[in-house]
């Protein structure tokens, strides 16, 4: 059964890691995943790392959200929110240098998670791991900097829309807060506030504690395009 289990896990990563299209996975490569990761599960508010430990493996986010945060306290700044698919603490792994963020399960995440010491080799001797792992990293990086292109001369109201939007794309009540919202766009908690009561007015959404429901997408779209 656990046998089974695992290989569910090496079938996901083959076929969602990075591009499959452009560089598939052989049965050994597969293998040498199974050798040398190893599926960890997070529950809700516990961490995958810590900001200024050493970076010793990387996670691969299988299923589940990860909020990814610096500081601590009233320093404590929401960087982004990640899922399926994402790709953590592999530059500071890279470069042998601490965790410059910290990462955080929101709620129960499953994630492969590798050590550094036994996946380097490795990715060294296998073309197509190698490959898949830049792939999966340059689409992350690339979607980061589509975000803050599509963000750079929007009001608040329309950058919180398309916050809305993306979010929405995975189901239709976003579990973010004022205060994530705010920190994730780097605008005020005051700002978000309006927007969405704007937002609300318009019919697009329906807030509640810790929630933000969508229903309008159209109108939403059309909000975060103006």
């Amino acid at each position: 059964m656990r046998r089974q289990a695992e290989q569910q896990h090496l079938d996901w990563l083959a076929r969602s890691f990075g591009r499959p299209d452009y560089a598939p996975l052989s049965p050994a490569d597969v293998d040498l995943l199974r050798d040398v990761g190893e599926v960890v599960s997070k529950y809700p508010g516990t961490h995958l790392f810590k900001e200024d430990a050493p970076a010793d493996a990387a996670y691969l986010i299988e299923t589940g959200e990860v909020e990814v945060y610096r500081g601590e306290g009233a320093t404590r700044r929401v960087v982004s929110r990640v899922g399926p698919g994402s790709v953590l603490g592999d530059i500071a792994m890279f470069g042998d240098t601490p965790y410059i963020s910290s990462a955080r399960a929101v709620g129960p995440v499953r994630a492969f998670r590798f050590e550094r010491t036994r996946l380097l080799p490795e990715l060294a001797r296998h073309p197509a791991v190698c490959l898949r792992w830049l792939v999966a990293g340059l689409r992350q990086l690339e979607g980061t900097q589509r975000r803050v292109i599509r963000l750079m001369h929007k009001t608040v109201l329309g950058q919180v829309a398309d916050l809305l939007v993306e979010e929405g794309e995975r189901r239709s009540e976003v579990n973010l807060s004022q205060a994530t919202i705010a920190a994730l766009l780097g605008v005020s908690r005051q700002s978000v506030n309006e927007a969405l009561g704007r937002l609300r007015d318009q019919g697009a959404v329906e807030t509640g504690y810790r929630s933000i429901r969508i229903l309008d997408t159209s109108k939403l779209e059309a909000i975060a395009g103006s």
